[in-house]
């Protein structure tokens, strides 16, 4: 019987990192993943001479300080080649009025707001408050939600002052931050709120929590900011992966896990998983599982029947939402007057489209040529609940929808399209074996984000969960916080307990 310290599922940015950690301390560790290669949502995929980033395709925590750079200096691996964007974003709200650029520079991007939203100065300077406080907290490694003593005291000595007093929008809204200023009125200023917050919350003004909102409305400023990765997203699996081969793990790739059991005879976690046809068993200690916790109802069946409490918790998250891709082709000549890698758009037809273009010799594309990406999200039952031809016919329809929106954005004539299709909810399930190809993670909510989140620590002994439903939430940068908080907790488990970054 082959048995490690730690069995990790999922090679996605949550997976690579907490193997990576765990494995540079010196415990044994199997990594299994379900697709041929590493990134999960975070991946790219090739068709024909193009390189197309998945699903992320801005990278925040790269910066010194930030969680990226934190752990790879640990790994003592290089940190990608990327540029700072600058604008961030450049959003444009179909109103008649001026598009917003996003601004690297704090100060330029405070002139920008004032102009953009008048009377607005007050709510960003509290939103800055919230986030300078968060800041400090998440430096300071914490644990969330608390589960046990030592999880509260990682907990306690995160607090700083500043955190007792942001403690007390615990359960507010970002709306309720705007009520507070007079400006829950301002239909323009919460239209452009909307666009941004859904991007990363998943949720809008409403029912995103402050204490989250706050801080995805600063992250694009110095001295944090968003990057463009040089080559494509992968560069961050690809690193990850050499650390990995530094200290001997092997990605078992092609092996999906269909059910995890803790083994009373061999005092150790049994992760049963099958490749071509071929069935396979690991054990370990403890399991780290990276996928959306929604995929435990299956993987973890004969322990949920024992804990109906957690069955029902899993089984009543929020649905997350899933989201089409358009991922197309152009010669740069074609795609005239850009100035952003990344635009947000307000279309009457499709709601907001996230457009994202490469840099002319950044690997994505020949020279001369871009690639554009633009994603809107959907409900994932719309999807899965049709026959073949609907499907075709829906597809088909999309595609056509979102080429002319773009058509109509860009300029771009119809007839210069190099290469365009379209991904929906089935590819993505199809791709990162996430059920029903559900994006990003739970809908952060002032009833989901932080102390009242899900947990790391799950009621079984040994098993922990990491990844973007897990504090503080998704993107690569939450994801990495999430697999540090969660090696803390398993080294902290077998008696280490000064491990920090």
């Amino acid at each position: 019987m082959s048995k490690s310290d730690i069995v990790v599922v999922g090679a996605g940015i949550a997976g690579l990192t907490s193997a990576a950690i765990l494995s540079k301390l010196g415990l044994s560790v199997t990594l299994i993943e379900s697709h041929t290669q590493s990134g999960g949502c975070a991946g790219t995929f090739k068709r024909k001479k193009y390189i197309f980033d998945v699903g992320a395709t801005q990278v925040a925590g790269l910066e010194e300080g930030g969680i990226h750079y934190k752990i790879f200096k640990f790994l003592d691996i290089p940190v990608p080649e990327a540029s700072i964007l600058n604008p961030a974003c450049i959003v444009d709200l179909n109103d008649g009025s001026k598009p917003i650029p996003i601004w690297y520079d704090k100060n330029e991007w405070i002139k920008e707001r004032e102009m953009q939203f008048p009377g607005s100065r007050k709510f960003w300077q509290i939103c800055n408050l919230i986030h300078q406080s968060n800041w400090t907290f998440a430096s300071n490694n914490p644990v969330l939600p608390i589960r046990n003593l030592w999880d509260f005291s990682q907990l306690f000595k995160a607090l700083a002052p500043t955190n007792l007093l942001t403690g007390i929008l615990l359960k507010s809204t970002i709306f309720d931050l705007l009520r507070i200023c007079g400006l829950s009125n301002d239909e323009r200023l919460i239209k452009f709120l909307n666009l941004q917050l859904k991007l990363y919350s998943q949720e809008d003004v409403y029912k995103t929590a402050a204490l989250y909102g706050s801080t995805v409305l600063q992250m694009c400023q110095k001295p944090h900011g968003l990057w463009h990765l040089k080559k494509s997203m992968q560069g961050l699996s690809e690193a990850l992966e050499n650390s990995l081969k530094d200290t001997g793990v092997n990605i078992l790739f092609g092996q999906k896990v269909n059910s995890m059991k803790y083994d009373d005879v061999k005092k150790s976690w049994k992760v049963c998983a099958i490749s071509k046809q071929e069935n396979l068993e690991y054990y370990a200690d403890d399991v780290i599982y990276t996928p959306p916790p929604q995929s435990l109802v299956k993987s973890l069946e004969n322990s949920l029947d024992r804990n109906h409490n957690y069955r029902e918790r899993i089984q009543n998250l929020p649905d997350p939402s899933g989201a089409l891709v358009f991922y197309s082709a152009l010669k740069k000549e074609h795609l005239k007057l850009i100035s952003s890698n990344h635009y947000q758009v307000v279309s009457n037809e499709l709601g907001s489209l996230f457009v994202s273009i490469s840099d002319e010799g950044d690997g994505r594309a020949p020279k001369g040529e871009i690639t554009l990406i633009a994603s809107i999200f959907t409900k994932t039952n719309e999807w899965f609940n049709l026959d073949r031809p609907q499907y075709i016919k829906k597809k088909k329809e999309y595609l056509q929808i979102i080429s002319m929106e773009l058509e109509n954005q860009f300029d771009i004539a119809s007839e210069n399209w190099l290469h365009k299709e379209l991904a929906t909810p089935l590819g993505f399930e199809r791709w990162t074996n996430r059920p029903n190809g559900i994006v990003g993670g739970l809908g952060q909510s002032p009833d989901v984000f932080g102390l009242f989140g899900l947990p790391s620590r799950t009621p079984f002994k040994g098993l922990w969960l990491c990844g973007d439903s897990i504090y503080p939430g998704e993107g690569t940068a939450g994801v990495s916080q999430s697999a540090l908080m969660v090696s803390r907790q398993v080294l902290a488990s077998k008696g280490i307990n000064n491990f920090n970054l």
